[in-house]
């Protein structure tokens, strides 16, 4: 499957293509068609797999498309923030999308923006300042609701939904299920569909959020009469940290960035 297949517009598509990005994650891949068409969705998905590209796409044609929205997007904290700011500006090289990024409470808002993304405290000091109006949200994303909890931001996260009209999308991520975080989940979502990313494959995702994939090498038949297939497990930092020194001029060895190796055997 690759973006098109999803109901991404060329535009969009083309700016991944050049950012690098060759297929979707799974969460991606269940995650942008729901959200394209208009559900209420409650995705469960570990750190690093894709989960921030997997509403930023969709937002940046839905924009595009269909106008002048008005999306809120609430992060953990200004550092994630300024991240899904970044991706914003990325993916959105060939639409024209007007966002505004709350780092702090003297932050001068421009309340023409389309999207506005900041954290629960910070929201709340802008709004009681009068400086931006939330009534017309027509696009709530909160990510993630359980590092809001973790971070004590529970009760101000109450306050924005107050703030809120009750008729627009919710898009929810959590990184895990929270029974301190049920009660919130109930006010903002209606019968959302849920998707769940396996923590199991939560490594897979990460590699193919980076664009690579286990190497798969087949072995002969031994004299036991056995096959075995070895999957090499590449290392996540090594290959952050390889991309970013550029090693190799983006060919890095292989064996560098392995961090184990399985084996899987079959008498035949």
């Amino acid at each position: 499957m690759n973006f098109a297949d999803l109901g991404l517009s060329e535009q969009t598509v083309r700016a991944i293509d050049e950012f690098g990005i060759k297929e979707p994650t799974t969460v991606q891949s269940d995650v942008i068609p729901s959200i394209l068409e208009g559900k209420d969705v409650f995705t469960i998905a570990p750190a690093g797999c894709g989960k921030t590209m997997s509403y930023v796409f969709p937002l940046v044609d839905i924009i595009a498309t269909k106008g002048a929205q008005n999306i809120l997007i609430i992060t953990p904290n200004s550092e994630q923030s300024v991240v899904t700011s970044d991706r914003l500006a990325i993916f959105n090289k060939y639409h024209d999308i007007n966002e505004a990024t709350i780092k702090d409470k003297e932050e001068d808002v421009d309340n023409e923006a389309n999207v506005i993304i900041g954290s629960p405290d910070l929201l709340v000091d802008i709004v009681e300042n009068n400086k931006i109006d939330l009534s017309k949200t027509n696009i709530l994303v909160v990510d993630d609701i359980n590092l809001i909890k973790k971070n004590k931001q529970l009760d101000n996260l109450d306050k924005i939904l107050a703030m809120l009209p009750s008729e627009k999308q919710n898009i929810v991520y959590t990184n895990r299920r929270s029974k301190e975080t049920q009660e919130v989940l109930e006010k903002i979502l209606k019968a959302p569909q849920e998707i769940k990313v396996d923590k199991t494959k939560e490594q897979e995702a990460e590699l193919t959020a980076q664009g690579i994939k286990p190497a798969e090498k087949p072995v002969k038949k031994s004299s036991r009469g056995t096959t075995a297939k070895i999957s090499c497990v590449l290392d996540p930092e090594a290959v952050e940290l390889s991309k970013k020194c550029n090693s190799f001029n983006g060919r890095t060895p292989e064996f560098i960035l392995v961090k184990g190796i399985i084996v899987e055997g079959e008498e035949k």
